[in-house]
Protein backbone atom coordinates (compact mmCIF):
# COMPACT_ATOMS: atom_id res chain seq x y z
CA UNK A 1 0.00 0.00 0.00
CA UNK A 2 2.91 2.35 0.54
CA UNK A 3 4.20 1.83 -2.30
CA UNK A 4 1.84 2.36 -4.42
CA UNK A 5 1.07 5.90 -2.78
CA UNK A 6 4.44 6.28 -3.18
CA UNK A 7 4.23 5.48 -6.98
CA UNK A 8 1.43 7.88 -7.47
CA UNK A 9 3.06 10.43 -5.57
CA UNK A 10 5.60 10.79 -7.76
CA UNK A 11 3.64 10.90 -11.00
CA UNK A 12 1.85 13.76 -10.02
CA UNK A 13 4.59 15.97 -8.52
CA UNK A 14 6.50 14.92 -12.49
CA UNK A 15 3.62 16.71 -14.13
CA UNK A 16 4.43 19.78 -12.99
CA UNK A 17 8.08 19.60 -13.22
CA UNK A 18 7.76 18.11 -17.09
CA UNK A 19 5.23 21.32 -17.52
CA UNK A 20 7.73 23.79 -16.20
CA UNK A 21 10.48 22.03 -18.22
CA UNK A 22 8.42 22.42 -21.11
CA UNK A 23 7.62 26.36 -21.13
CA UNK A 24 10.98 26.62 -20.22
CA UNK A 25 12.57 25.07 -23.07
CA UNK A 26 9.97 26.84 -25.46
CA UNK A 27 10.67 30.48 -23.75
CA UNK A 28 14.22 29.73 -24.19
CA UNK A 29 13.66 29.12 -27.81
CA UNK A 30 11.83 32.00 -28.16
CA UNK A 31 14.11 34.72 -26.27
CA UNK A 32 17.49 32.97 -27.12
CA UNK A 33 16.95 32.11 -30.21
CA UNK A 34 18.47 35.01 -33.37
CA UNK A 35 15.67 37.17 -34.45
CA UNK A 36 14.70 37.42 -38.09
CA UNK A 37 13.90 41.19 -39.07
CA UNK A 38 14.09 42.80 -42.27
CA UNK A 39 16.81 45.24 -43.04
CA UNK A 40 17.49 47.98 -45.12
CA UNK A 41 19.30 47.44 -48.12
CA UNK A 42 21.82 50.25 -49.98
CA UNK A 43 19.65 51.50 -52.86
CA UNK A 44 20.70 53.03 -57.03
CA UNK A 45 19.03 56.21 -58.16
CA UNK A 46 16.36 56.93 -55.95
CA UNK A 47 14.47 59.87 -56.85
CA UNK A 48 13.71 62.73 -53.98
CA UNK A 49 10.46 64.36 -54.50
CA UNK A 50 8.17 66.26 -52.49
CA UNK A 51 3.93 66.73 -53.06
CA UNK A 52 2.04 69.22 -52.69
CA UNK A 53 -2.18 70.13 -53.24
CA UNK A 54 -2.39 73.07 -55.95
CA UNK A 55 -4.64 74.60 -58.12
CA UNK A 56 -4.64 75.47 -61.60
CA UNK A 57 -3.93 79.68 -62.19
CA UNK A 58 -2.69 82.21 -65.13
CA UNK A 59 0.36 84.10 -64.49
CA UNK A 60 -1.26 87.09 -66.57
CA UNK A 61 -5.10 87.42 -65.99
CA UNK A 62 -6.61 91.18 -65.52
CA UNK A 63 -10.11 92.23 -64.75
CA UNK A 64 -11.16 94.97 -67.30
CA UNK A 65 -13.63 97.72 -66.94
CA UNK A 66 -13.83 101.24 -68.34
CA UNK A 67 -11.90 104.18 -66.73
CA UNK A 68 -15.12 106.32 -66.85
CA UNK A 69 -18.54 105.66 -65.63
CA UNK A 70 -21.57 105.01 -68.24
CA UNK A 71 -24.13 102.89 -69.42
CA UNK A 72 -22.99 99.35 -71.78
CA UNK A 73 -23.87 100.28 -75.16
CA UNK A 74 -22.31 97.59 -77.12
CA UNK A 75 -20.36 94.42 -76.44
CA UNK A 76 -18.25 92.41 -78.76
CA UNK A 77 -16.92 89.46 -76.58
CA UNK A 78 -18.17 86.68 -74.38
CA UNK A 79 -17.36 83.92 -72.12
CA UNK A 80 -14.64 81.45 -74.14
CA UNK A 81 -13.89 84.19 -77.03
CA UNK A 82 -10.42 84.39 -77.97
CA UNK A 83 -9.39 87.84 -78.56
CA UNK A 84 -6.65 89.68 -80.47
CA UNK A 85 -4.65 92.98 -78.46
CA UNK A 86 -6.67 95.92 -79.43
CA UNK A 87 -9.71 94.07 -79.96
CA UNK A 88 -12.57 95.91 -79.01
CA UNK A 89 -15.02 94.88 -76.08
CA UNK A 90 -17.57 96.53 -75.60
CA UNK A 91 -18.30 100.70 -75.85
CA UNK A 92 -19.97 102.99 -73.11
CA UNK A 93 -22.76 105.76 -74.48
CA UNK A 94 -20.39 108.28 -75.38
CA UNK A 95 -22.81 111.06 -76.78
CA UNK A 96 -22.34 113.11 -74.27
CA UNK A 97 -18.83 112.74 -74.05
CA UNK A 98 -18.59 113.28 -78.22
CA UNK A 99 -20.29 116.35 -77.36
CA UNK A 100 -17.48 117.57 -75.15
CA UNK A 101 -15.13 117.04 -77.96
CA UNK A 102 -16.76 118.74 -80.52
CA UNK A 103 -17.04 121.82 -77.96
CA UNK A 104 -13.55 121.52 -77.32
CA UNK A 105 -12.48 121.60 -80.86
CA UNK A 106 -14.57 124.60 -81.47
CA UNK A 107 -12.92 126.22 -79.02
CA UNK A 108 -9.57 124.89 -80.36
CA UNK A 109 -10.68 127.00 -83.65
CA UNK A 110 -11.48 129.99 -81.66
CA UNK A 111 -8.29 129.95 -79.76
CA UNK A 112 -6.09 129.69 -83.40
CA UNK A 113 -8.27 132.32 -84.75
CA UNK A 114 -7.96 134.61 -82.00
CA UNK A 115 -4.16 133.99 -82.30
CA UNK A 116 -4.09 134.71 -85.69
CA UNK A 117 -5.39 138.40 -84.96
CA UNK A 118 -3.36 138.86 -82.50
CA UNK A 119 -0.41 138.39 -85.26
CA UNK A 120 -1.95 140.73 -88.10
CA UNK A 121 -2.58 143.30 -84.70
CA UNK A 122 1.15 143.29 -84.23
CA UNK A 123 2.20 143.38 -87.68
CA UNK A 124 -0.61 146.93 -87.92
CA UNK A 125 1.42 147.96 -84.68
CA UNK A 126 5.18 147.89 -86.11
CA UNK A 127 3.42 149.71 -89.57
CA UNK A 128 2.35 152.24 -87.55
CA UNK A 129 5.62 152.23 -85.42
CA UNK A 130 7.61 152.78 -88.74
CA UNK A 131 5.16 155.22 -89.92
CA UNK A 132 5.48 157.61 -87.01
CA UNK A 133 9.19 156.92 -86.38
CA UNK A 134 9.35 158.92 -90.04
CA UNK A 135 6.92 161.60 -88.93
CA UNK A 136 9.25 162.37 -85.86
CA UNK A 137 12.14 161.86 -87.87
CA UNK A 138 11.17 164.77 -90.36
CA UNK A 139 9.85 166.92 -87.00
CA UNK A 140 13.16 166.97 -85.68
CA UNK A 141 14.76 167.88 -88.71
CA UNK A 142 12.47 170.76 -89.47
CA UNK A 143 12.97 171.80 -85.52
CA UNK A 144 16.44 172.00 -85.74
CA UNK A 145 16.05 174.65 -88.90
CA UNK A 146 13.73 176.13 -87.33
CA UNK A 147 10.95 175.27 -89.25
CA UNK A 148 8.12 173.89 -86.99
CA UNK A 149 7.33 174.44 -83.40
CA UNK A 150 8.74 172.91 -80.39
CA UNK A 151 5.40 171.51 -79.74
CA UNK A 152 4.67 170.26 -82.69
CA UNK A 153 8.09 168.17 -82.43
CA UNK A 154 6.92 166.47 -79.53
CA UNK A 155 3.99 165.85 -80.43
CA UNK A 156 5.57 163.68 -82.90
CA UNK A 157 7.92 162.25 -80.51
CA UNK A 158 5.38 161.34 -78.54
CA UNK A 159 3.15 159.53 -81.16
CA UNK A 160 6.19 157.53 -81.98
CA UNK A 161 6.47 156.04 -78.10
CA UNK A 162 2.94 155.29 -77.97
CA UNK A 163 3.40 153.39 -81.42
CA UNK A 164 6.47 151.87 -79.90
CA UNK A 165 3.82 150.37 -76.59
CA UNK A 166 1.43 149.33 -79.34
CA UNK A 167 3.80 146.89 -80.79
CA UNK A 168 4.75 146.11 -77.09
CA UNK A 169 1.12 145.35 -76.53
CA UNK A 170 0.51 143.67 -79.35
CA UNK A 171 3.16 141.38 -79.06
CA UNK A 172 1.44 140.23 -75.36
CA UNK A 173 -1.34 140.08 -77.10
CA UNK A 174 0.48 137.43 -79.40
CA UNK A 175 1.69 135.59 -76.15
CA UNK A 176 -2.04 135.41 -74.39
CA UNK A 177 -3.14 133.78 -77.39
CA UNK A 178 -0.89 131.28 -77.69
CA UNK A 179 -1.22 130.49 -74.14
CA UNK A 180 -5.24 130.36 -74.87
CA UNK A 181 -4.87 127.86 -78.15
CA UNK A 182 -2.32 125.59 -76.29
CA UNK A 183 -5.03 125.35 -73.41
CA UNK A 184 -7.75 124.80 -75.91
CA UNK A 185 -5.60 122.08 -77.56
CA UNK A 186 -5.00 120.10 -73.96
CA UNK A 187 -8.54 120.70 -72.84
CA UNK A 188 -9.60 118.92 -76.31
CA UNK A 189 -6.74 115.94 -75.94
CA UNK A 190 -8.24 115.71 -72.54
CA UNK A 191 -11.68 115.04 -73.64
CA UNK A 192 -10.56 113.00 -76.72
CA UNK A 193 -9.16 110.72 -74.25
CA UNK A 194 -12.17 110.47 -72.28
CA UNK A 195 -13.75 109.65 -75.25
CA UNK A 196 -11.61 106.27 -75.93
CA UNK A 197 -12.20 105.73 -72.33
CA UNK A 198 -15.94 104.93 -73.51
CA UNK A 199 -14.39 101.90 -75.50
CA UNK A 200 -12.41 98.83 -73.88
CA UNK A 201 -10.08 97.28 -75.41
CA UNK A 202 -7.68 93.77 -75.04
CA UNK A 203 -4.51 94.60 -73.69
CA UNK A 204 -2.80 91.26 -74.74
CA UNK A 205 -4.04 88.36 -77.01
CA UNK A 206 -6.73 86.08 -74.46
CA UNK A 207 -9.25 84.30 -73.74
CA UNK A 208 -12.47 85.90 -72.43
CA UNK A 209 -13.20 83.89 -68.92
CA UNK A 210 -16.07 85.97 -67.92
CA UNK A 211 -18.44 88.46 -68.94
CA UNK A 212 -19.44 90.13 -66.12
CA UNK A 213 -22.14 92.73 -66.57
CA UNK A 214 -24.82 92.96 -69.98
CA UNK A 215 -25.85 95.42 -72.18
CA UNK A 216 -27.73 98.77 -70.36
CA UNK A 217 -25.70 98.36 -67.18
CA UNK A 218 -24.72 101.40 -65.10
CA UNK A 219 -21.31 100.60 -64.35
CA UNK A 220 -18.88 102.66 -62.23
CA UNK A 221 -15.34 103.83 -63.06
CA UNK A 222 -13.48 100.93 -62.81
CA UNK A 223 -16.06 98.35 -62.25
CA UNK A 224 -14.92 94.75 -63.77
CA UNK A 225 -16.80 94.01 -67.26
CA UNK A 226 -14.56 91.40 -68.75
CA UNK A 227 -12.01 88.69 -66.99
CA UNK A 228 -9.06 87.98 -69.40
CA UNK A 229 -6.02 85.70 -69.23
CA UNK A 230 -3.10 84.83 -71.45
CA UNK A 231 -3.49 80.80 -71.84
CA UNK A 232 0.10 80.30 -73.05
CA UNK A 233 0.53 81.46 -69.34
CA UNK A 234 -0.99 79.13 -67.64
CA UNK A 235 0.72 77.46 -64.43
CA UNK A 236 -0.12 75.07 -61.50
CA UNK A 237 0.20 76.86 -58.03
CA UNK A 238 1.07 73.93 -55.57
CA UNK A 239 1.50 74.35 -51.93
CA UNK A 240 4.35 72.82 -50.47
CA UNK A 241 5.16 72.36 -46.39
CA UNK A 242 8.00 74.06 -45.50
CA UNK A 243 9.80 70.93 -43.70
CA UNK A 244 9.71 69.62 -47.48
CA UNK A 245 10.65 72.57 -49.51
CA UNK A 246 13.71 73.36 -48.76
CA UNK A 247 16.11 71.64 -52.09
CA UNK A 248 12.91 73.04 -54.51
CA UNK A 249 14.92 75.23 -56.76
CA UNK A 250 13.67 77.08 -60.29
CA UNK A 251 13.91 74.54 -63.41
CA UNK A 252 13.47 71.17 -61.41
CA UNK A 253 11.02 68.53 -63.31
CA UNK A 254 7.42 68.42 -61.91
CA UNK A 255 4.56 66.33 -62.58
CA UNK A 256 1.25 67.66 -62.47
CA UNK A 257 -2.09 65.72 -62.19
CA UNK A 258 -5.33 67.47 -62.48
CA UNK A 259 -8.33 66.17 -60.46
CA UNK A 260 -10.24 65.94 -63.48
CA UNK A 261 -7.23 63.79 -65.37
CA UNK A 262 -5.79 61.88 -63.04
CA UNK A 263 -4.85 59.18 -65.83
CA UNK A 264 -2.95 61.89 -67.83
CA UNK A 265 0.21 63.23 -65.89
CA UNK A 266 1.57 66.34 -67.23
CA UNK A 267 5.27 66.99 -67.33
CA UNK A 268 6.47 70.24 -65.91
CA UNK A 269 9.35 72.31 -64.35
CA UNK A 270 9.29 74.80 -61.38
CA UNK A 271 8.87 78.15 -62.94
CA UNK A 272 8.54 80.93 -59.70
CA UNK A 273 9.01 80.11 -56.15
CA UNK A 274 7.52 82.95 -53.79
CA UNK A 275 10.04 84.67 -51.74
CA UNK A 276 7.01 84.76 -49.00
CA UNK A 277 5.41 81.97 -47.36
CA UNK A 278 2.11 81.38 -46.21
CA UNK A 279 2.51 81.96 -41.92
CA UNK A 280 -0.75 80.48 -41.14
CA UNK A 281 -0.35 77.16 -43.04
CA UNK A 282 3.57 77.29 -43.00
CA UNK A 283 3.69 76.49 -46.71
CA UNK A 284 5.22 77.63 -49.81
CA UNK A 285 4.12 78.50 -52.54
CA UNK A 286 5.84 76.82 -55.67
CA UNK A 287 4.35 77.95 -59.94
CA UNK A 288 5.24 74.88 -62.16
CA UNK A 289 4.18 75.66 -65.64
CA UNK A 290 3.68 72.51 -67.80
CA UNK A 291 5.29 71.32 -70.91
CA UNK A 292 2.51 70.24 -73.05
CA UNK A 293 -0.62 71.97 -71.28
CA UNK A 294 -3.93 70.75 -72.10
CA UNK A 295 -5.70 72.40 -74.82
CA UNK A 296 -8.49 73.43 -72.42
CA UNK A 297 -8.21 74.66 -68.68
CA UNK A 298 -10.19 75.63 -65.65
CA UNK A 299 -8.71 78.60 -63.13
CA UNK A 300 -8.79 76.75 -59.76
CA UNK A 301 -8.93 73.32 -60.76
CA UNK A 302 -7.31 71.45 -57.81
CA UNK A 303 -3.99 69.71 -59.07
CA UNK A 304 -1.64 67.39 -57.53
CA UNK A 305 2.24 68.40 -58.07
CA UNK A 306 5.09 66.00 -57.76
CA UNK A 307 8.45 67.61 -57.48
CA UNK A 308 11.55 65.96 -58.51
CA UNK A 309 14.11 67.91 -56.09
CA UNK A 310 17.36 65.28 -56.80
CA UNK A 311 18.57 61.71 -57.32
CA UNK A 312 20.24 59.72 -54.55
CA UNK A 313 23.12 58.05 -56.72
CA UNK A 314 23.63 55.58 -53.81
CA UNK A 315 21.88 55.42 -50.38
CA UNK A 316 20.67 53.97 -47.05
CA UNK A 317 17.02 54.56 -46.64
CA UNK A 318 15.08 53.54 -43.38
CA UNK A 319 11.23 54.21 -42.84
CA UNK A 320 10.80 57.88 -40.86
CA UNK A 321 8.50 55.18 -38.11
CA UNK A 322 11.34 53.09 -37.62
CA UNK A 323 13.56 56.37 -36.13
CA UNK A 324 12.96 56.62 -32.45
CA UNK A 325 13.68 60.63 -31.55
CA UNK A 326 13.70 61.91 -34.89
CA UNK A 327 13.89 65.72 -34.43
CA UNK A 328 14.66 66.72 -37.86
CA UNK A 329 18.52 65.62 -38.91
CA UNK A 330 18.98 62.99 -36.07
CA UNK A 331 17.28 59.78 -34.68
CA UNK A 332 18.37 56.53 -33.28
CA UNK A 333 17.53 53.32 -35.19
CA UNK A 334 17.75 49.67 -34.33
CA UNK A 335 20.71 47.87 -35.70
CA UNK A 336 22.33 44.56 -36.11
CA UNK A 337 26.08 44.21 -34.80
CA UNK A 338 28.25 41.31 -34.42
CA UNK A 339 24.83 39.51 -34.90
CA UNK A 340 23.10 41.20 -32.08
CA UNK A 341 20.59 44.40 -31.82
CA UNK A 342 21.65 47.58 -30.90
CA UNK A 343 20.26 51.25 -30.89
CA UNK A 344 22.57 53.31 -32.67
CA UNK A 345 21.93 57.59 -33.11
CA UNK A 346 22.28 58.36 -36.58
CA UNK A 347 22.03 61.88 -38.62
CA UNK A 348 19.80 61.48 -41.65
CA UNK A 349 20.19 63.45 -44.80
CA UNK A 350 17.42 63.48 -47.67
CA UNK A 351 13.72 62.22 -47.07
CA UNK A 352 12.13 60.44 -50.04
CA UNK A 353 8.03 60.82 -50.92
CA UNK A 354 7.49 57.01 -49.27
CA UNK A 355 8.51 58.54 -46.50
CA UNK A 356 12.20 56.95 -45.88
CA UNK A 357 14.79 58.67 -44.46
CA UNK A 358 18.54 58.67 -46.11
CA UNK A 359 21.13 57.73 -43.95
CA UNK A 360 24.81 59.67 -43.91
CA UNK A 361 26.52 59.41 -40.78
CA UNK A 362 26.41 57.65 -37.81
CA UNK A 363 26.54 53.82 -38.40
CA UNK A 364 30.07 51.28 -38.53
CA UNK A 365 30.54 49.65 -41.83
CA UNK A 366 29.28 46.47 -40.96
CA UNK A 367 26.04 47.57 -39.06
CA UNK A 368 22.57 46.62 -40.41
CA UNK A 369 19.44 48.89 -39.88
CA UNK A 370 16.43 47.44 -39.01
CA UNK A 371 13.48 48.90 -41.17
CA UNK A 372 11.05 47.60 -38.70
CA UNK A 373 11.77 46.61 -34.99
CA UNK A 374 9.93 43.73 -33.63
CA UNK A 375 7.99 44.57 -30.13
CA UNK A 376 10.34 42.37 -28.24
CA UNK A 377 13.56 43.54 -29.38
CA UNK A 378 16.12 44.49 -26.66
CA UNK A 379 19.69 45.55 -27.01
CA UNK A 380 21.76 42.45 -26.77
CA UNK A 381 19.63 40.08 -28.36
CA UNK A 382 20.74 37.86 -30.94
CA UNK A 383 19.25 38.94 -34.47
CA UNK A 384 19.86 38.43 -38.03
CA UNK A 385 18.43 39.28 -41.44
CA UNK A 386 15.22 37.57 -42.62
CA UNK A 387 16.11 34.91 -45.28
CA UNK A 388 19.46 34.44 -44.16
CA UNK A 389 20.31 31.12 -42.79
CA UNK A 390 21.80 30.70 -39.47
CA UNK A 391 25.14 29.82 -39.54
Amino acid sequence: MPDFFSKRTLRIAAVPLALAAVAGGFFAFRTLRPLAVETARVETNVSVQVFGLGTVEARILSRLGFQVAGTVAELRADHGDRVMAGAVLARLDAREQAARVAKAEAAVAQAEANLNRAHASVEKAKAQLEQRRLVNQRRQELLRKGNVSRESAEDAQTSEAVARADVTLARSEVDVAKATAADARAQLQFETAQLSRHTLTAPFDAVVVARLKELGTALGANEPLFTLVDDKTIWALAYIDEASAGGIRVGQPAEVRLRSLPGEPRAARVVRIDIESDRVNEERRVYVACERCPETFHLGEQAEIVITTGTLERALLVPEIAVEGLDGAQGRVWTIEEGRLQRRGVTFGRRTLDGRLEIVAGLPPTAEVLVAPPSVAKEGRQARPAGRREP
